[in-house]
């Protein structure tokens, strides 16, 4: 076959594209660098140090001893704040959101809640301990003014901040925030176009949320609530400023043997994180299918 004159004309290889290497790639070398240094190689010590006996030796005894007394206890005290909190936190968050989100509300409500959000979800710790104190606390300000003013102290009808109930008080103070931060995109994707070809179709506002916000939304919302359980159960600053350590959470044990409280196994401390690994990933694995399934309601 003769080759065209067309075909002739062209430079031999004008076919090939080539392609220059790009070491845009080199950017992400510092990232990969700090992400290596404190959280993949911290997090492998903490894998391999919790199968390690005192004596230098593999074993299984620190793993067995989670399911004993006291850690059994802390283990639960943390699932039950986590739960509580992202189950709560999520909800309020979301109806919190929707309604300063919502189109017709004034622009200077979204912008003041996204602000105000913005600091609370990372105002925790001793500060935040610190605050409910003297806000709830025996002598707080509300504390003060329920005994004085109404005649009623809630500390003589069973209430305590520092308990596990007053912790999980604290905790929604970060929690709310947080979940509006994270749910605030979703609800600008329910668009306006929707409601109204729904209500044009007769459907009502119950309808309209069953068949169509909701399943929408509930990615999002599943998510965010996994993301309030991690933030809840890994908290340990606040917990411990408020209660100073009374209340069993698997963060304040771990903080005993880091701190040299405990020094008969320091290798316990590292199976208590191991088992909050466990913890967290047996969350994400029930995210899966529950994302899955919410998929399925969008389509």
């Amino acid at each position: 076959m003769t080759p065209s004159k067309h075909d002739l004309s062209r430079p031999a290889g004008a076919g090939r594209e080539r392609r220059r290497p790009s070491f845009a790639w080199l950017g992400v070398l510092p990232f990969l660098a700090y992400a290596t240094a404190f959280l993949l190689l911290p997090a492998a010590n903490v894998l391999i140090g919790a199968f390690r006996s005192p004596n230098g030796g593999w074993t299984l005894d620190n793993v067995a001893t989670l399911f004993e007394e006291p850690y059994r206890t802390a283990f639960k005290n943390s699932i039950e704040v986590s739960l509580v909190t992202a189950l709560l936190g999520g909800l309020l968050g979301l109806m919190i959101a929707y309604s300063a989100l919502r189109e017709g509300t004034p622009k200077w409500i979204r912008g003041s809640l996204t602000t105000f959000s913005g600091v609370a979800a990372n105002f925790a710790g001793i500060p935040l301990a610190f605050a409910f104190i003297a806000t709830l606390g025996v002598l707080g300000v509300v504390t003060t003014f329920m005994t004085e003013t109404l005649g009623i102290n809630p500390y003589d009808h069973g209430f305590s901040l520092f308990t596990k109930t007053g912790i999980e008080i604290v905790y929604l103070y970060f929690q709310i925030p947080l979940m509006i931060l994270v749910i605030a995109p979703a609800i600008d994707g329910l668009r306006r176009e929707w409601r109204e070809a729904a209500s044009g179709l007769g459907a009502s506002a119950f309808q309209f949320w069953r068949h169509i916000g909701v399943p929408i939304l509930m990615p999002s919302l599943l998510s965010a609530m996994v993301l309030l359980f991690g933030n809840a159960f890994a908290a340990y600053a606040t917990a411990y400023g408020l209660t100073g350590g009374s209340i069993g959470l698997v963060p304040i044990v771990i903080g005993f043997f880091l701190s040299g409280d405990v020094l008969d196994n320091p290798h316990l401390g590292q199976a208590l994180s191991f088992g909050m690994f466990v913890v967290l990933g047996l969350m994400m694995l029930a995210y899966i299918p529950l994302q899955k399934l919410s998929s399925r309601w969008m389509r």
